[in-house]
């Protein structure tokens, strides 16, 4: 495990402001950056996540490295485990979401499956897979744990912060949380405003300047009908 001795933390008023915003807008107020890939989804859709990223590697049906991240995850982490995005093995249960529960992990986003879906959504623990798989896993490979793993096309860093909800998850840097949040408020007014123009008639094609962008009569025809 690397680098986590030092991280800085994220202060949690400005981590639990930042999560009441929805996923998507963050993703938009940050600049279109963070976004995990889409078929990474809650295992209910009531489930909420925020928190600071534990970046886990976890060799395809291997949980030797997940069992590590449980052990060194500080309170208020998120367990964000590179499984390679198989589906072949359940490396995460309801047995290990009782040992990260109990040590104050605020969840788990794994590029993979897990297992024991149903104790995992009555425990109400945040869960964020790919599917699930009742195959079991070995425990042979370290794999790391606070080291950079990156899933799709986002790198995930020790301390980022992390928002999950039913649209998905998004990674964000904890050093531009404040920024991202500012802008997350500016953009939620401004929808609110355009909202309010189109309950009284307008068209979105107006208000987001798009009517030039559409061609609107088809060419004429050649002579020859091409």
């Amino acid at each position: 495990m690397g680098g986590t001795a030092e991280r800085v933390r994220i202060p949690p008023e400005l981590l639990e402001e930042v999560a009441g915003f929805g996923t998507a807008t963050l993703h938009e107020a940050a600049g279109r950056i963070g976004a995990l890939p889409g078929g990474i989804a809650p295992l209910s859709r009531k489930m909420r996540l925020w928190g600071t990223a534990l970046p886990v590697f976890a060799p395809a049906g291997d949980n030797l490295a997940v069992h590590r991240a449980v052990a060194l995850a500080r309170p208020g982490d998120v367990l964000v485990v590179d499984h390679g995005g198989t589906l072949s093995h359940g490396p995460f249960g309801d047995v290990l979401a009782l040992a990260a529960r109990v040590r104050g992990i605020a969840g788990l986003v794994i590029d993979g499956a897990v297992r024991d879906s149903d104790s995992l959504i009555a425990m109400g623990f945040p869960v964020f897979a790919r599917g699930c798989s009742i195959r079991g896993t070995v425990k042979r490979d370290p794999g790391s744990v606070g080291e950079p793993v990156t899933i799709g096309d986002i790198t995930i860093r020790t301390g980022d912060a992390v928002i999950g909800d039913a649209d998905g998850v998004v990674v964000l840097p904890s050093a531009q949380l404040a920024a991202i949040r500012d802008t997350a408020v500016a953009r939620n007014a401004s929808e609110a405003e355009m909202r309010a123009r189109i309950e009284s008639g307008e068209l979105t094609l107006d208000l987001l300047g798009l009517r030039d962008l559409i061609p609107w009569h088809n060419p004429p025809c050649d002579d020859d009908g091409g």
